[in-house]
Protein backbone atom coordinates (compact mmCIF):
# COMPACT_ATOMS: atom_id res chain seq x y z
CA UNK A 1 0.00 0.00 0.00
CA UNK A 2 1.05 3.80 -0.84
CA UNK A 3 -0.01 5.08 2.06
CA UNK A 4 1.73 2.46 4.34
CA UNK A 5 2.79 3.54 7.63
CA UNK A 6 5.21 1.68 10.42
CA UNK A 7 7.88 1.74 12.79
CA UNK A 8 11.64 0.95 11.68
CA UNK A 9 12.94 0.08 15.13
CA UNK A 10 16.61 0.22 14.89
CA UNK A 11 18.13 -1.76 18.18
CA UNK A 12 21.91 -1.07 18.33
CA UNK A 13 20.82 2.48 19.92
CA UNK A 14 18.16 1.23 22.40
CA UNK A 15 19.02 1.93 25.69
CA UNK A 16 16.46 0.21 27.41
CA UNK A 17 14.98 3.14 28.93
CA UNK A 18 11.59 1.76 28.62
CA UNK A 19 9.81 5.30 28.04
CA UNK A 20 7.99 3.46 25.05
CA UNK A 21 6.45 0.96 27.33
CA UNK A 22 5.30 4.20 29.35
CA UNK A 23 4.03 6.33 26.78
CA UNK A 24 2.03 2.87 25.18
CA UNK A 25 0.56 2.51 28.84
CA UNK A 26 -0.35 6.30 29.31
CA UNK A 27 -1.78 6.95 25.73
CA UNK A 28 -3.81 3.48 25.44
CA UNK A 29 -4.71 4.03 29.26
CA UNK A 30 -3.60 -0.02 29.89
CA UNK A 31 -4.10 -1.34 33.12
CA UNK A 32 -1.16 -2.64 35.30
CA UNK A 33 -0.59 -5.88 35.10
CA UNK A 34 -0.94 -7.88 38.35
CA UNK A 35 2.02 -10.05 37.63
CA UNK A 36 4.33 -7.21 36.86
CA UNK A 37 7.27 -7.72 38.78
CA UNK A 38 10.98 -8.27 38.23
CA UNK A 39 11.09 -11.48 36.48
CA UNK A 40 14.91 -12.81 37.06
CA UNK A 41 15.14 -12.29 33.43
CA UNK A 42 17.56 -9.56 33.30
CA UNK A 43 15.56 -5.81 33.97
CA UNK A 44 12.43 -6.97 32.29
CA UNK A 45 9.59 -6.68 34.35
CA UNK A 46 6.63 -7.54 31.57
CA UNK A 47 8.70 -10.64 30.19
CA UNK A 48 6.05 -10.73 27.07
CA UNK A 49 3.88 -9.26 25.04
CA UNK A 50 0.22 -9.22 25.96
CA UNK A 51 -3.33 -7.88 25.81
CA UNK A 52 -1.82 -4.99 28.84
CA UNK A 53 1.70 -4.55 27.66
CA UNK A 54 1.13 -3.48 23.94
CA UNK A 55 5.03 -2.61 23.99
CA UNK A 56 7.81 -5.06 25.65
CA UNK A 57 11.30 -3.88 25.81
CA UNK A 58 13.29 -6.90 25.63
CA UNK A 59 16.91 -7.05 27.30
CA UNK A 60 19.35 -9.56 25.90
CA UNK A 61 22.86 -10.27 28.31
CA UNK A 62 25.23 -11.59 26.25
CA UNK A 63 28.41 -12.09 28.96
CA UNK A 64 30.47 -15.07 28.89
CA UNK A 65 32.41 -16.71 32.27
CA UNK A 66 35.25 -14.35 31.91
CA UNK A 67 36.78 -11.84 33.35
CA UNK A 68 37.72 -9.98 30.40
CA UNK A 69 35.78 -6.00 30.62
CA UNK A 70 34.63 -5.70 26.82
CA UNK A 71 34.10 -9.67 26.50
CA UNK A 72 29.97 -9.01 26.61
CA UNK A 73 27.49 -6.73 25.36
CA UNK A 74 23.55 -5.91 25.76
CA UNK A 75 21.46 -6.28 23.04
CA UNK A 76 17.60 -4.43 23.51
CA UNK A 77 14.94 -4.28 21.85
CA UNK A 78 11.52 -2.49 21.92
CA UNK A 79 9.18 -5.12 20.65
CA UNK A 80 5.45 -4.45 19.46
CA UNK A 81 2.65 -6.34 16.92
CA UNK A 82 4.62 -6.37 13.78
CA UNK A 83 1.56 -5.05 11.23
CA UNK A 84 2.02 -7.49 8.69
CA UNK A 85 1.60 -6.88 5.17
CA UNK A 86 0.34 -10.74 5.26
CA UNK A 87 -1.52 -10.61 8.79
CA UNK A 88 -2.29 -14.57 10.10
CA UNK A 89 -4.62 -12.95 12.99
CA UNK A 90 -6.20 -11.17 9.88
CA UNK A 91 -6.54 -14.17 7.73
CA UNK A 92 -8.34 -16.42 10.26
CA UNK A 93 -10.71 -14.27 12.28
CA UNK A 94 -14.02 -14.95 11.59
CA UNK A 95 -16.39 -11.97 12.63
CA UNK A 96 -14.23 -9.35 10.48
CA UNK A 97 -13.13 -7.82 13.84
CA UNK A 98 -9.45 -7.12 11.80
CA UNK A 99 -9.20 -5.08 9.72
CA UNK A 100 -6.58 -3.36 7.72
CA UNK A 101 -6.80 0.41 8.11
CA UNK A 102 -6.14 2.69 5.70
CA UNK A 103 -2.77 3.10 6.84
CA UNK A 104 -2.00 -0.45 6.01
CA UNK A 105 -2.10 -1.33 9.61
CA UNK A 106 -3.95 -4.05 11.57
CA UNK A 107 -6.37 -3.27 13.55
CA UNK A 108 -8.70 -5.21 16.06
CA UNK A 109 -12.45 -3.42 16.53
CA UNK A 110 -13.40 -4.45 19.77
CA UNK A 111 -16.99 -4.19 19.73
CA UNK A 112 -17.20 -6.79 16.85
CA UNK A 113 -14.47 -9.25 18.59
CA UNK A 114 -16.28 -12.17 19.77
CA UNK A 115 -13.16 -13.43 21.58
CA UNK A 116 -13.04 -17.19 19.68
CA UNK A 117 -8.91 -16.91 20.05
CA UNK A 118 -8.35 -17.67 16.37
CA UNK A 119 -6.33 -15.07 16.09
CA UNK A 120 -4.40 -16.12 18.98
CA UNK A 121 -3.24 -19.08 17.45
CA UNK A 122 -2.94 -17.57 14.08
CA UNK A 123 -0.58 -14.86 15.19
CA UNK A 124 3.27 -16.22 14.13
CA UNK A 125 5.01 -14.04 16.64
CA UNK A 126 2.61 -14.55 19.27
CA UNK A 127 1.32 -11.16 19.54
CA UNK A 128 -2.09 -11.08 19.89
CA UNK A 129 -3.60 -11.80 23.45
CA UNK A 130 -6.87 -12.22 25.15
CA UNK A 131 -8.10 -9.35 27.93
CA UNK A 132 -10.04 -11.80 29.95
CA UNK A 133 -11.93 -8.73 31.77
CA UNK A 134 -13.21 -8.05 28.26
CA UNK A 135 -13.54 -11.22 26.85
CA UNK A 136 -11.31 -9.74 23.44
CA UNK A 137 -8.88 -10.27 21.58
CA UNK A 138 -5.86 -6.76 21.62
CA UNK A 139 -2.48 -5.80 20.54
CA UNK A 140 -0.70 -2.56 19.70
CA UNK A 141 -3.00 -0.65 17.20
CA UNK A 142 0.34 1.44 16.29
CA UNK A 143 -2.08 4.39 17.52
CA UNK A 144 -4.84 4.64 14.91
CA UNK A 145 -6.58 7.63 17.19
CA UNK A 146 -3.63 9.21 16.92
CA UNK A 147 -2.73 8.63 12.86
CA UNK A 148 -6.28 9.97 12.57
CA UNK A 149 -5.30 13.02 14.05
CA UNK A 150 -2.12 13.27 12.34
CA UNK A 151 0.08 12.67 15.56
CA UNK A 152 3.00 10.32 15.84
CA UNK A 153 2.60 6.88 17.85
CA UNK A 154 3.00 7.45 21.63
CA UNK A 155 6.62 4.76 21.87
CA UNK A 156 8.15 6.35 18.84
CA UNK A 157 6.99 10.52 20.23
CA UNK A 158 8.65 9.39 23.45
CA UNK A 159 11.57 7.31 22.78
CA UNK A 160 15.01 9.55 23.25
CA UNK A 161 17.50 8.11 20.97
CA UNK A 162 15.39 7.49 17.79
CA UNK A 163 15.80 3.77 18.59
CA UNK A 164 11.86 3.65 17.42
CA UNK A 165 11.46 5.75 14.04
CA UNK A 166 7.76 6.21 12.57
CA UNK A 167 6.61 7.21 9.15
CA UNK A 168 6.25 5.60 5.50
CA UNK A 169 7.36 2.37 5.33
CA UNK A 170 9.17 2.70 2.23
CA UNK A 171 10.84 5.65 3.45
CA UNK A 172 12.34 4.15 6.72
CA UNK A 173 13.30 1.37 4.29
CA UNK A 174 15.69 3.64 3.10
CA UNK A 175 16.90 5.22 6.24
CA UNK A 176 17.06 1.56 7.27
CA UNK A 177 19.76 0.09 4.44
CA UNK A 178 21.18 3.02 4.56
CA UNK A 179 22.27 2.71 8.31
CA UNK A 180 22.84 -0.82 7.96
CA UNK A 181 25.63 0.21 5.23
CA UNK A 182 27.08 2.90 7.96
CA UNK A 183 27.14 -0.16 10.91
CA UNK A 184 29.14 -1.97 7.83
CA UNK A 185 31.54 0.44 7.22
CA UNK A 186 32.18 1.00 11.01
CA UNK A 187 33.48 -3.10 11.02
CA UNK A 188 29.68 -3.96 12.53
CA UNK A 189 29.01 -6.47 10.05
CA UNK A 190 26.57 -8.84 11.71
CA UNK A 191 24.15 -5.93 11.37
CA UNK A 192 21.18 -6.77 9.04
CA UNK A 193 17.42 -6.12 8.59
CA UNK A 194 14.50 -8.49 9.32
CA UNK A 195 11.48 -8.22 7.85
CA UNK A 196 12.42 -5.61 5.49
CA UNK A 197 11.27 -8.18 2.76
CA UNK A 198 8.36 -9.91 1.10
CA UNK A 199 9.82 -13.17 2.47
CA UNK A 200 9.15 -12.83 5.77
CA UNK A 201 4.82 -12.75 5.75
CA UNK A 202 4.93 -10.83 2.62
CA UNK A 203 7.01 -8.09 4.91
CA UNK A 204 6.43 -6.15 8.55
CA UNK A 205 5.64 -2.85 8.79
CA UNK A 206 7.54 -2.60 11.39
CA UNK A 207 10.96 -3.82 10.89
CA UNK A 208 14.18 -4.32 12.84
CA UNK A 209 17.77 -3.59 12.72
CA UNK A 210 18.95 -6.48 14.52
CA UNK A 211 23.01 -7.80 15.23
CA UNK A 212 22.62 -11.31 16.06
CA UNK A 213 20.18 -14.44 14.86
CA UNK A 214 16.53 -13.53 15.26
CA UNK A 215 15.87 -16.32 17.83
CA UNK A 216 18.25 -14.68 20.31
CA UNK A 217 15.14 -11.66 20.07
CA UNK A 218 12.44 -13.65 20.35
CA UNK A 219 11.69 -13.58 16.72
CA UNK A 220 10.88 -16.76 14.23
CA UNK A 221 13.49 -16.91 11.62
CA UNK A 222 10.57 -18.09 9.27
CA UNK A 223 7.12 -17.60 10.16
CA UNK A 224 4.32 -19.13 8.91
CA UNK A 225 0.60 -17.89 8.34
CA UNK A 226 -1.93 -20.34 9.02
CA UNK A 227 -3.19 -20.77 5.41
CA UNK A 228 0.80 -21.84 4.69
CA UNK A 229 0.01 -24.85 6.82
CA UNK A 230 -3.35 -25.69 5.45
CA UNK A 231 -1.83 -27.88 2.64
CA UNK A 232 0.24 -29.96 4.69
CA UNK A 233 -1.66 -30.98 7.80
CA UNK A 234 -4.86 -31.40 5.14
CA UNK A 235 -2.43 -33.77 3.21
CA UNK A 236 -1.52 -35.84 6.35
CA UNK A 237 -5.22 -35.90 7.32
CA UNK A 238 -6.37 -37.49 4.07
CA UNK A 239 -3.15 -39.77 4.08
CA UNK A 240 -3.75 -41.18 7.37
CA UNK A 241 -7.89 -41.52 6.57
CA UNK A 242 -6.67 -43.19 3.51
CA UNK A 243 -4.42 -45.42 5.26
CA UNK A 244 -7.18 -45.98 7.48
CA UNK A 245 -9.29 -46.79 5.18
CA UNK A 246 -7.20 -48.89 3.17
CA UNK A 247 -6.62 -51.43 6.31
CA UNK A 248 -10.50 -51.49 7.18
CA UNK A 249 -10.78 -52.84 3.73
CA UNK A 250 -7.95 -55.53 4.07
CA UNK A 251 -8.85 -56.74 7.00
CA UNK A 252 -12.70 -57.36 6.04
CA UNK A 253 -11.39 -58.77 3.26
CA UNK A 254 -8.66 -60.74 5.09
CA UNK A 255 -11.92 -62.17 7.46
CA UNK A 256 -14.18 -62.85 4.86
CA UNK A 257 -12.29 -65.31 2.87
CA UNK A 258 -11.43 -66.90 6.01
CA UNK A 259 -15.06 -68.16 6.69
CA UNK A 260 -15.87 -71.00 5.74
CA UNK A 261 -18.61 -71.61 2.66
CA UNK A 262 -22.42 -72.15 3.60
CA UNK A 263 -23.91 -75.55 3.48
CA UNK A 264 -26.91 -74.75 1.17
CA UNK A 265 -28.31 -77.92 2.49
CA UNK A 266 -28.05 -77.01 6.03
Amino acid sequence: MANAKGFFTDTTVCIGCKACQVACHQWNQLPTNSAFALTGASYDNTLTLDAYNWRHVKFIEQFPDTRAADAGRWLMMSDCCKHCVHAGCLEVCPTGAIIRTEYDTVYIQQDVCNGCRNCVAGCPFGVVAMDHVSGTAKKCTLCYDRLQNGLTPACAQACPTGSILFGDVQDLLTRARARVDQLHSQGRTAAYLYGDSADIVGGLNVFYLLEDKPEVYGLPSNPRLPSRNLWPSSGLSILTAAIVALGAFLNFRSRRLARPNANPNA
